[in-house]
């Protein structure tokens, strides 16, 4: 079997690359090859930018693949691009679209594929969902063999999952909880949530790959596990081994203070309790199950990023912010209570 990756060395694809490589995969990587050495030997290079159509047209025109996966289209002129790219050229076309497309305030806490696409807090979840229409469009017209995937939450070694954190990545809220430092948990921390381990989505995914029964087709892959955030940041700070000191601040008020994310990335995404249910994916993969438990895979990527000082990008500045929105609330407390 032959396989095409747009992209392939990120969170998801990473491990999806490598899965592929020790199945005995025929595997290509387009991209512009900065982090292909994070793989095994053995797949196939096409140094291109993806964006650079009439390279990589030329690039592939004596190939064809079983398999197109592209994990970095984000607006429907990309999806445009690789249709004229790769129309003809696959067996099927698999788009990494974004669990946070679904409803926002969900309706029901469990969430289905059924469940209906809007988030009106967020571009990027506003942008995927475009993304999905213009592939079941192309499927209905004109038989273009799609498989959507929405992954959640999925991580891997190379950095902490948390809930609020700044434009540099989550090291500084770990740093925070180093230096017995409180850290800003939205909400009061009782909302459900659900963090998949990469080595358990690439187990799903590699499932559908070349699978006719995922031809037309939504799936969403996740773990089965639900955790409050109390209970992700209490594992975090048992991995790190140090007291958990948490600060609850509103989701709405963080994004009325926040120069971050905040609109999209909590109240249209990790603000809700979200439960997914795997029964359609596991219909067509028999026998997936996730079975990485989020303890067990932030004992893992604790250990990675203390040893890697690549992983440490420090965030003064959002270290400061949280200080900030800290103190402002405690000044409030104090006023109200004068």
């Amino acid at each position: 079997m032959k396989a095409l990756f747009i992209g392939g060395t990120g969170t998801i694809s990473t491990a999806i690359s490598k899965k592929l490589l020790s199945k005995g995969w025929d595997l290509y990587l387009l991209n512009r090859g900065t982090r292909n050495n994070v793989l095994p030997a053995g797949a196939h290079e096409l140094t291109a930018d993806i964006n650079d159509e009439a390279t990589v047209a030329e690039k592939i025109k004596d190939l064809s693949f079983d398999v197109v996966c592209d994990f970095i289209a984000f607006v429907p002129a990309q999806l445009e691009r690789d249709y004229r790219l790769f129309n003809g050229k696959t067996k099927q076309f698999m788009f990494i679209s974004s669990a946070s497309a679904y409803q926002k305030p969900l309706s029901d806490y469990k969430i289905t594929e059924s469940t209906p696409l809007a988030n009106p807090y967020w571009e990027y979840s506003r942008n995927k969902i475009a993304c999905e229409e213009y592939l079941m469009k192309m499927y209905r017209e004109t038989g273009f063999p799609i498989t959507i995937i929405r992954p959640s939450h999925t991580y891997d070694e190379r950095s902490i999952p948390v809930g609020a954190h700044g434009d540099k990545g989550s090291w500084q809220v770990a740093k925070r909880m180093l230096e017995g430092k409180p850290v800003i948990v939205h909400g009061d921390g009782t909302s459900l949530w659900t963090m998949t381990h990469n080595s358990d989505f690439a187990k799903a995914f590699v499932g559908l790959m070349g699978n006719v029964h995922a031809i037309g087709e939504a799936y969403q892959i996740t773990s089965d596990e639900s955790l409050t955030w109390n209970q992700i940041y209490k594992i975090i700070a048992d991995c790190l081994g140090v007291e958990f000191k948490p600060y609850y601040v509103p989701s709405d008020f963080l994004h009325a203070v926040g120069k971050y994310d905040f609109a999209g990335g909590l109240i249209g995404d990790k603000a809700n309790s979200v439960v997914f249910d795997n029964a359609k994916v596991r219909r067509a993969v028999p026998g997936f199950t996730a079975t990485v438990r989020l303890d067990m895979g932030m004992k893992q990527t604790v250990e990675y990023v203390l040893s890697h000082k690549e992983c440490q990008i420090e965030d003064p500045e959002f270290d400061q912010w949280c200080d900030t929105v800290i103190a402002a609330m405690e000044n409030a407390k104090k006023e109200i209570l004068s």
